[in-house]
């Protein structure tokens, strides 16, 4: 028996530790607008939602595997999706606590840790990933520029007391490289960053106690930047003691607008430290911890796992592009998704050519409807549908501004 191509999911919502609280967390609102009988705990955080068949209530995997055609053959052979699993995941982060620092293994790397460590990573699949702000919202991504990490270690005695002196030295000396990303470079990075996180508390932990203290006392220096001593003292405050609070003159410092995106590879260094936004990934739960964490950290493995690419945080906005007149592609360079939003003006339409693989739409403000082949889904706000390979769709705004985020892959 055939499956409409076209059919609402019900979405998981989770309550992590790190979400945002109540009604102020988009999840919870989507949840509440969408979902018959679903009641905010003001007090409760709201952290991800993208399931199950609204119609039916059956696993979407398990209808996906009784209909593949749903998925498309091309997609199917190319991910091996035939049990049902798509090859991205895609949800709605609402975040109020810093998530880890972290960074995700490429394939080889994945497959021998899942042979390995299969307790620890669950699977043998790498995890790119894309978040795309829906409110503003703030992230650490990839290494600073060799040169901005070097001011930092002369304007922070913090930070450089951490870093044994020979490794300082070798550090500062090729930070005005032409070559930043040269074997060289990599190494004296690869080698301070593994000082820090390798740091004895009884050494770190009195150094991160004077740095706090003098930032909460106004002693922000020329260069350090006030929005650096608000990172510290954020991540201090939601994780006392923890050395990653030091990664803050590490990382680049990123805020997006709404609209705006950025991409994390394999071995990039990342934390999300405020904000909501859309995250597409490919599907995989593989993360390397280092720290802001409670959970398991792997600081070996993290260490050896990083590209050491520095580069300024422009490296990793995802440009976006026209999908037509009123949707806009993010189309980062991997083959397990992309990302459309869809933003439409009361009253106005518009078509998506098919896609040769299959999709899911969560709608962030208003409601509309979905037409395909003479059917129609209303939808509004908080929604999440599918749409099967193959279908050609028009969306429809009702009398507000309707918005949408579809997340596709194609085999080609």
């Amino acid at each position: 028996m055939s499956s409409t191509p076209v059919f609402k999911i019900v979405p998981t919502t989770q309550q992590y530790a790190w979400g945002k609280i109540g009604s102020s967390a988009k999840v919870a609102q989507f949840s509440a607008a969408s979902q018959p009988g679903f009641t905010i705990d003001e007090s409760s955080p709201y952290a991800e939602s993208p399931s199950h068949v609204s119609s039916t209530g059956e696993v979407l995997s398990e209808h996906l595997a009784k209909h593949p055609e749903l998925i498309g053959g091309p997609v199917s052979r190319k991910f091996d999706a035939s049990n049902g699993n798509l090859p991205f995941l895609f949800k709605v982060l609402s975040i109020q606590t810093a998530l880890s620092i972290q960074s995700h293994p490429d394939k080889a790397t994945a497959e021998k840790l899942f042979a390995t460590q299969p307790e620890i990573y669950k699977d043998p699949n790498h995890k790119p990933e894309m978040a795309l702000a829906i409110t503003p919202f703030i992230a650490l991504c990839g290494f600073r520029p060799l040169p901005s990490i070097a001011a930092f270690l002369k304007l922070t005695p913090e930070l450089a007391a951490l870093i044994p002196q020979a490794i300082q030295d070798k550090f500062v000396a090729l930070s005005n490289s032409a070559d930043p990303t040269g074997p060289a470079e990599k190494a004296a990075l690869r080698d301070l960053f593994s000082a820090v996180m390798t740091a004895d508390e009884a050494t770190f932990k009195p150094l991160l106690e004077a740095l706090v203290a003098r930032y909460a006392a106004g002693g922000v220096k020329d260069g350090e930047g006030a929005e650096i001593a608000e990172l510290v003292l954020r991540c201090n405050n939601q994780f006392p003691g923890d050395i990653g609070s030091f990664c803050a003159f590490l990382l680049n410092y990123v805020t997006l607008e709404p609209g705006e995106a950025i991409f994390l590879g394999a071995g990039e260094p990342h934390a999300y430290i405020y904000g909501e936004c859309m995250e597409c990934m490919a599907n995989s739960d593989n993360v390397i911890r280092a720290g802001l964490t409670p959970k398991l950290r792997d600081i070996p493995n993290l260490v050896s796992g990083l590209t050491y690419n520095a580069s300024p945080a422009a490296k990793h906005l995802v440009s976006p592009s026209s999908f037509g007149s009123a949707s806009t592609l993010y189309d980062p360079p991997i083959s397990e998704f992309s990302v459309v939003q869809v933003k439409l003006a009361p009253g106005a339409r518009e078509k998506h050519r098919s896609i040769d693989g299959p999709s899911i739409a969560i709608v962030t403000d208003g409601a509309g409807a979905v037409d395909w082949g003479g059917e129609k889904l209303e939808v509004g706000l908080g929604d999440v549908f599918f749409v099967g390979a193959g279908t050609e769709i028009t969306f429809g705004a009702r009398d507000g501004e309707f918005v949408v985020y579809r997340a596709f892959v194609e085999a080609n």
